[in-house]
């Protein structure tokens, strides 16, 4: 293949390919490809906005909503000018009165939690036994083993003395 014959196919290729863009894009409608117009803001003449804004008092003035212009908080009137103090005396009665109350509450839950504890469960006493029998079993069978050796061993001469040599 020439390097002509290349080129006309590939122009037929681009050829073909715009055909078909040009279909799809009339199917769809507009493209979104074109930049949006910003909206225009329209321009008030100075004699317009005075009306407009008196008709905005007069609107305000009459439903008594009027806006003040920019309040700031209260933040200065809400704290107090001076501290007050407490004196000795009414610091004491104060605290002698908070134990009182404190004492009263305890005493009442220690008359209500009183009754409403239950005995507290037996400790187990099972797996105790259970170690205590593995060592009383060990004595007990220790004897019978040494009385086996001793019947053994009383047997073994016997038999001995009975047959000569």
């Amino acid at each position: 293949m020439s390097i002509d014959t290349i080129i006309t196919e590939i122009d037929a290729e681009i050829a073909r390919l715009q055909q078909a863009r040009a279909l799809i894009a009339v199917s769809e409608g507009p493209t979104t490809n074109a930049p949006a117009k910003k909206p225009t803001r329209r321009k008030l003449s100075a004699a317009v906005r005075k009306r407009i804004a008196a008709a905005q008092r007069r609107w305000a003035a009459a439903k008594q909503t009027v806006k003040p212009a920019v309040a700031k908080p209260e933040e200065k009137a809400a704290a107090p000018a001076k501290k007050r103090k407490l004196s000795a005396v009414a610091r004491k009665r104060i605290a002698d009165a908070q134990k009182k109350r404190w004492a009263a509450v305890k005493a009442e839950k220690a008359k209500t939690a009183a009754p409403v504890k239950k005995p507290t469960a037996k400790p187990k006493k099972a797996p105790a036994k259970k170690t205590a029998d593995v060592k009383k079993a060990a004595p007990k069978k220790a004897p019978a083993a040494k009385v086996k050796k001793a019947a053994q061993e009383k047997a073994a001469p016997a038999s001995t003395e009975a047959t000569p040599f």
